[in-house]
C-alpha cells in the first residue's frame, strides 16, 4: 500500500554551479547544472509541498541573476504537470528560509505553512546584526521573512518546535538545527502508513544536495561529505545525515535532493515542453503515472 505520490518538479536551473559548493572540499572540481525544485506530495486528499521555490519578482529576481539562476517558471505552469493548481496546496513543509525554498509564499493562498521556530527566530536575529555579518543572509530575502511573519497574522503558520509525528498521516516533520541553516527540517514519508514503516522517503531540502554527501566518492566504503554552503555545523550535518540514513534503512535512493540532477536517472522522469524535469519518485496505488 502506497499512500502518496511523490514528485520532484524543477521550476528553474542553473548551468554552472561550482561542484565545490555541493559537497565540502570539492574544490577546483569544475561546474554542474544545479537544479532547482520543489517536492508535491500528492494522495488521501492530501495536497501537500515540500518549499516553494521562489517568486521571480523584486528582490528575488535580483537574487537569481546574482545565482545565474535561467528558466524560471511560475508554481502554475511548474504544478499543471501534474494536474495541480497552486490554490489547491493545503500544507507546506519549509525545510529552510533560503529564498529559493521559500520565497514562494504568496503564490499558495489556501496553504498552511510549517516552519521551525528556530528557523524563524534565529534568523530574525541575525537581520538585527551589523552590517559587517552581512554574509550570513546571503541566500536569503528578508521581505520572506516577513512574509512568514503575515502568515502567523493570518492564522496560517505553525511554529514548530522539534519533531512534529504525523503532521499529515504518515508524514513526519523532523528537525536538523544548527546544520544547513539555523533551523533546517525535513519531512519523513512513511508511504504505508505504519509507525515502523517498510517505504519510507526522506525529502530533505538542502541538508543534501547531492548523492555525494552521503557516501562520499565509493559507496562500498562509504563517508558523509557535508554540503559546501552552511550557516549552521558541518558536524551537525553529519550528524543529521546518520539519522536520514537510519530512517531508510541505508538506502540512500530513498533521500530526494531536490538539487541532485541526477533523480531523473534512478527514477522515472520526463521532460516538460518549457525544458523542465519532472521526477516521479514514487506513485500512490490508485494514482496516475505522470512520466508515461
Amino acid at each position: 500500500m502506497s499512500l502518496y505520490s511523490i514528485h520532484v518538479l524543477e521550476y528553474a536551473y542553473t548551468v554552472d554551479f561550482p561542484k565545490g559548493g555541493l559537497v565540502y572540499g570539492d574544490h577546483n572540481s569544475g561546474t554542474e547544472k544545479l537544479p532547482y525544485g520543489y517536492v508535491l506530495i500528492k494522495g488521501q486528499g492530501v495536497c501537500a509541498l515540500v518549499d516553494v521555490g521562489f517568486n521571480h519578482v523584486d528582490h528575488a529576481a535580483e537574487m537569481a541573476e546574482a545565482y545565474a539562476i535561467v528558466n524560471w517558471r511560475s508554481a502554475n505552469q511548474v504544478l499543471s504537470e501534474c494536474d495541480v493548481h497552486p490554490d489547491d496546496v493545503t500544507h507546506v513543509f519549509i525545510t529552510h528560509a533560503h529564498f529559493d525554498h521559500m520565497g514562494g509564499i504568496d503564490l499558495f493562498r489556501n496553504a498552511k505553512f510549517y516552519i521551525q521556530e528556530q528557523e524563524l527566530s534565529e534568523w530574525v536575529w541575525m537581520l538585527s546584526l551589523e552590517k559587517r555579518f552581512r554574509w550570513l543572509l546571503s541566500a536569503i530575502d528578508p521581505s520572506d521573512i516577513l512574509r512568514v511573519v503575515d502568515l502567523a497574522r493570518q492564522g496560517r503558520l505553525v511554529s514548530v518546535r522539534g519533531p512534529m509525528e504525523d503532521v499529515l498521516p504518515g508524514i513526519d516533520l523532523m528537525p536538523a538545527y544548527d546544520s544547513h541553516t539555523p533551523g533546517s527540517q525535513y519531512v519523513i514519508v512513511r508511504n504505508d502508513g505504519k509507525r515502523n514503516s517498510e517505504d519510507v522517503w526522506a525529502l530533505v531540502g538542502d541538508l543534501v544536495y547531492k548523492y555525494e554527501n552521503l557516501f562520499g566518492s565509493d559507496k562500498e566504503d562509504p563517508e558523509y561529505r557535508p554540503v559546501g554552503y552552511a550557516q549552521g555545523s558541518q558536524i551537525n550535518i553529519v550528524m543529521a545525515y546518520e539519522e536520514i540514513m537510519k530512517a531508510v534503512g541505508g538506502d540512500y535512493t530513498r533521500v530526494i535532493p531536490v538539487h541532485e540532477s541526477r533523480l531523473k536517472d534512478v527514477f522515472p522522469s520526463r521532460v516538460s515542453k518549457e525544458g523542465l524535469t519532472l521526477v516521479e519518485v514514487t506513485l500512490a496505488d490508485d494514482a496516475i503515472s505522470r512520466v508515461h
